[in-house]
């Protein structure tokens, strides 16, 4: 039932993990710990220091139990989120800081962990990937637990959450979010923080159930036991809808499921438009746990992987071992089935172990990706003998992110080409020679499209950073974000140069970026003529469906007609129309927005 009574309530923020659900809100308060602030006589500065020490001890043993209880009920790479929580509880930078303000500020261990706590935080704010700046709230994870055992409160208090719950919280520790998904109750998660690689995000995808994160202070506006209809894919949340809110949110979420489940029927049917045009779908990874969705949903193999994740929280590097044995799971696990595998896409002031933080003035635009890694050698040639070595246990194809020009692209491949000598030298096993390409993501790449053809292997498109490179927009800022436009028609133009490019030089193009799995571009790329798309696993059974109702030719003419128009909006308006037209019913579902009608004022 609907609360007609109470005012509707509509809430946006991102759309992490697709699908609509409608239940009751269960307020998840983790967060909110009041630190006390007391100043020490000089007589209590020791027994505090004391304090501290007993209280990172306590969180290391509550940490490494939880470790052991999340990898036998959910596999590894959850738990590896708990021991890089592990290792920034002995982290100096955090460590040496609490008991430097305990001393020379004299003041109470709670306060000292909460000060360094926004410091920390404070450094993540100007790392430019989203991946490592979502990491943010592993600081406050951490200092929360101390802060806790400090006072003595209870902690990893076991959550019972009601049947067909949509949970919301200001953020969600890990391990919550990892057990909650897991006892199916859940059906859907709103946050107030987070972004598509916050760990709520990468637990409901994993999990298939539909989230929205970034939602403002939804945690604040919405009272326990509120009807809450949200959309995954959208980012939207309406809290106590009307009856007639509530009725087209039904509709969707009806709609939405048969849609998915006659997707997933077809799903190991191949992407072939009805003119004959084939397209393979890959799915994109962070971690090994994804791999058995991706195969779920009928990915054809892994067309980005990203391994910036086992730097993630470390006070030092991963060994050649370490890198070995994850690119060899994921190989394996894909039975060789191609997996292509990104190089480290790190930036000089995200790199563990780093306790002075250097602030570039534009890091998005500084010493990152590629630059990174041909500047910082050994940690690139660790990598590149690692992959090397892997290579023999599967399919592998090796990508070179921010690749800017022909010489950086020159240079990364001596730098392998050295390191397969050298193994060879060493009587180190080492695979057949595998392709190796380039992510094409800026503007001067884009460009001269041509000449690295002549060079790479194949093509992937990170359309994320080049859009926003061509556009000149910071996703991040909100002042400019509505400027970010895929159906631009210069993103179109040089969209349409890369792979002409490609075609030209006769190397297979891919884009590997969120444009890629979203149904609403599926016959713009297919006019484009992609040979591959990537994308997350709850996507491409759709994608799929949709490639396979109509034939290139058609698609060709909608881009045509669209690439005569001249703004953004212009062109996004026609490709919906024609989208809308030529997949009303069940597909609709997936194509555009709950239409839901205005809310009554609040």
């Amino acid at each position: 039932m609907s609360s007609q009574a109470t005012p509707t309530l509509r809430l946006t923020g991102i759309g992490a993990s697709p699908g609509v659900a409608v239940g009751h809100a269960f307020i998840l308060d983790r967060k909110r710990i009041r630190t006390p602030k007391l100043r020490l006589a000089d007589a209590e500065v020791e027994p505090e220091r004391m304090r501290m020490k007993t209280a990172i001890d306590l969180s290391d043993r509550q940490l490494a139990e939880l470790k052991d209880q999340i990898t036998r009920t959910e596999g590894s790479d959850h738990a590896l989120i708990l021991e890089a929580h592990r290792l920034m509880l002995h982290d100096p930078m955090l460590v040496d800081e609490v008991n430097r303000l305990i001393v020379e500020d004299r003041i109470n261990a709670e306060w000292a962990v909460r000060r360094t706590a926004r410091k920390i935080k404070h450094l993540f704010d100007n790392i430019p990937d989203e991946y490592f700046r979502e990491r943010r709230s592993d600081v406050d994870y951490v200092a929360d637990r101390i802060i806790r055992n400090l006072m003595g409160q209870v902690v990893d208090e076991e959550v019972e959450v009601p049947a067909e719950a949509i949970v919301v919280a200001h953020d969600l520790p890990p391990a919550d979010a990892a057990m909650m998904a897991r006892s199916g109750r859940v059906a859907g998660f709103v946050t107030d923080l987070g972004g598509q690689t916050s760990h709520t995000a990468i637990v409901a995808r994993a999990r298939e159930t539909p989230a929205v994160v970034g939602a403002g202070r939804a945690s604040e506006q919405i009272s326990p036991g509120d009807l809450v209809a949200m959309d995954g894919t959208r980012g939207v949340v309406l809290v106590n809808p009307t009856e007639d809110q509530l009725a087209l949110f039904r509709e969707e979420q009806r709609r939405y499921l048969e849609s998915e489940q006659l997707a997933l029927a077809t799903k190991d049917q191949p992407a072939v438009s009805t003119d004959g045009f084939r397209i393979r779908l890959n799915g994109n990874m962070e971690f090994l746990e994804e791999i058995p969705s991706l195969l779920a949903h009928g990915a054809e193999g892994i067309g980005l992987y990203r391994t910036e994740f086992m730097f993630l929280d470390r006070k030092t590097a991963p060994t050649e071992e370490e890198h070995y044995r994850a690119y060899k799971q994921v190989l394996e696990a894909m039975g060789g089935r191609p997996v292509t595998i990104r190089t480290l896409d790190l930036g000089g002031d995200k790199v563990p172990g780093k306790t002075k933080h250097e602030k570039e003035p534009n890091p998005a635009m500084g010493l990152r990706a590629i630059r990174y890694c041909l500047s910082n050698r050994e940690l690139f040639r660790v990598q590149l003998r690692a992959l090397l070595r892997a290579s023999v246990h599967g399919n592998l194809r090796l990508m070179f992110p921010l690749i800017c020009g022909v010489s950086e692209l020159r240079e990364a491949r001596s730098e392998l080409e050295a390191c397969r000598t050298a193994l060879g030298r060493a009587g180190v096993p080492v695979g057949k020679r595998f392709p190796v390409g380039i992510m094409v993501e800026t503007p001067s790449a884009a460009t001269i499209a041509d000449r690295l053809a002549q060079e790479a292997d194949f093509f992937s498109i990170g359309t994320n950073d080049l859009i926003q490179y061509s556009l000149a927009i910071d996703r991040q800022n909100r002042e400019v974000a509505y400027l970010y436009r895929p159906l631009h028609l210069s993103v179109l133009r040089m969209l349409q140069g890369i792979v002409d490019a490609a075609k030209s030089a006769n190397i297979p193009v891919s884009m590997c970026g969120e444009m890629a799995g979203d149904p609403l571009f599926t016959l713009v790329l297919l006019a484009l003529g992609f040979d591959e798309l990537s994308m997350t696993s709850g996507q491409i059974p759709v994608v799929k469906r949709l490639m396979r109702r109509v034939s290139r030719s058609e698609a060709v003419e909608m881009l045509q007609g669209a690439m005569e128009l001249t703004t953004a909006e212009e062109i996004e308006r026609f490709v919906r129309t024609e989208m809308d037209r030529r997949f009303s019913g069940q597909e609709g579902s997936l194509l555009s927005p709950v239409r839901d009608p205005e809310p009554e004022p609040v």
